[in-house]
């Protein structure tokens, strides 16, 4: 069900080409999302519409959701349910609120000094998937955030569902009514994106566009992206977990399943120095698979080549493989998982010892599980209330202060060939400054 790589003797020289991972064709992409793009910015709602039933086969008057339809959304939903989202959104906001960044003032000479002002984006579309799954969970980890960072204008699009009347997932509408959040639009794929870049006569534009989707969704960010800012382009979830002889492979099968139960193409990698373990995970998984309802997908995403069991001769061999993978969620199941965990550098988000697994990231642990996927948790972060900040520097001087500054900056403008650079602080005086 699962394969094995054999890292024991000595890793390979560059081994982000070795370990598993899903194919995820961007590039080739680009061009299939072009025209759907240009359709939407020339022809605005009426393409949008148009889209929408070629592409989900759903006939939509408009795309924004009417208003009493997102409170009659949560009206019906279930007592549990309710609680549980509510319970998720209070968590969320603890952690999200915490991440909040205060201005600073430094004062670099006497009368001269630099402020940095945390200004929020003034508006942003969130895109929240909808498919083999509804993910409730994913219009909270990207409205929390962006209403903890001071957003003023925020919209919600998830794609139009046949069998609820060409509007969102019920869960999905419930849970933006949870949060406040009144403008919904009911669509979806690179057309969705496209129609908060450009705006439309139903929907204005937007300045980012944040949340996972599907291939043509991570293209039209790519393609977009400047026009307006992004999270980053999502690709198909993984889940890797770092495990010694104490870990329990119960456990350990069953985290892999979870995250394999999103996709056939989603990845699941368990890095050990235990054979034991190894095996047992092996003679585990088919058991705890056949049980599941989505056994087909997971047995198809387990079986390929983005997923895979890896031998290494010690944890700190698989500490260097997961570092080289990053996940964009890792488990640590090892004798010392927080120490170990210390040592990680490279992930989405980290899940320490046995009773953090992923699905609690998924839903209540309130850290966020918008994160990078592909190997861009090496450079990217995931989703937080810093994503809708920007950060402004303030320049205040006094002339004395720029006086004292001349000089210096006369030298590097004339250094760099720019002399109008060091005219214009000359320009503020009646001397001249020394060449």
């Amino acid at each position: 069900m699962i394969s094995r790589i054999d890292m024991r003797g000595s890793l390979p020289e560059d081994l982000r080409d070795v370990l598993p991972r899903a194919e995820l064709d961007v590039e080739a992409a680009l061009e299939k999302v072009r025209p759907i793009c240009e359709d939407v910015r020339h022809r605005g709602a009426a393409a949008v519409r148009e889209l929408t039933a070629r592409f989900d086969g759903v006939e939509i008057e408009r795309a924004r959701v009417p208003e009493q339809a997102i409170r009659g959304a949560l009206d019906e939903l279930a007592p549990e349910v309710r609680a549980a989202l509510e319970e998720a959104i209070r968590r969320a906001r603890l952690v999200h609120r915490d991440q909040r960044r205060a201005d600073h003032t430094t004062q670099v000479v006497p009368g001269g000094t630099v402020t940095e002002r945390w200004v929020p984006v003034e508006r942003v579309g969130l895109y929240v998937p909808g498919g083999r799954a509804v993910y409730p969970s994913s219009v909270v980890m990207n409205v929390v955030p962006a209403q903890e960072a001071g957003v003023e204008s925020l919209a919600v699009t998830s794609p139009a569902q046949k069998e609820h009347g060409g509007l969102p997932h019920p869960a999905i509408l419930a849970a933006c009514a949870l949060l406040g959040v009144d403008e919904v639009y009911s669509v979806g794929g690179a057309q969705a994106v496209a129609m908060f870049a450009y705006g439309t006569e139903e929907c204005p534009s937007a300045t980012m566009v944040t949340g996972p989707g599907n291939i043509w969704v991570a293209a039209a960010k790519r393609l977009l992206k400047g026009r307006i800012g992004i999270d980053s382009e999502a690709g198909p979830t993984e889940i890797a977990i770092l495990a010694d002889e104490t870990a329990d492979p119960v456990h350990v099968a069953a985290d892999l399943i979870s995250q394999a139960e999103h996709d056939v193409i989603a990845a699941a990698v368990l890095v050990t120095d235990s054979v034991e373990l190894a095996e047992a995970v092996e003679k585990e998984l088919p058991g705890q698979v056949g049980a599941t309802r989505h056994a087909a997908r997971i047995t198809e995403a387990l079986s390929g080549r983005q997923s895979g069991i890896v031998l290494v001769d010690g944890i700190d061999d698989g500490i260097k493989v997961v570092n080289a993978y990053a996940a964009e969620h890792l488990e640590i199941h090892t004798a010392d998982a927080a120490e170990v965990a210390g040592r990680i550098r490279n992930a989405g988000a980290i899940f320490v010892g046995p009773y953090a697994p992923v699905s609690l990231g998924d839903y209540l642990a309130g850290s966020n599980h918008v994160l990078p996927t592909g190997g861009c948790a090496c450079h990217s972060s995931g989703l937080s209330v810093q994503s809708f900040l920007r950060g402004i520097h303030v320049v205040d001087y006094t002339r004395e202060a720029l006086a004292g500054a001349a000089a210096h900056v006369s030298v590097l403008a004339d250094a760099e060939d720019l002399p109008a650079h060091g005219a214009a602080v000359r320009a503020r005086f009646d001397w001249q400054v020394p060449s």
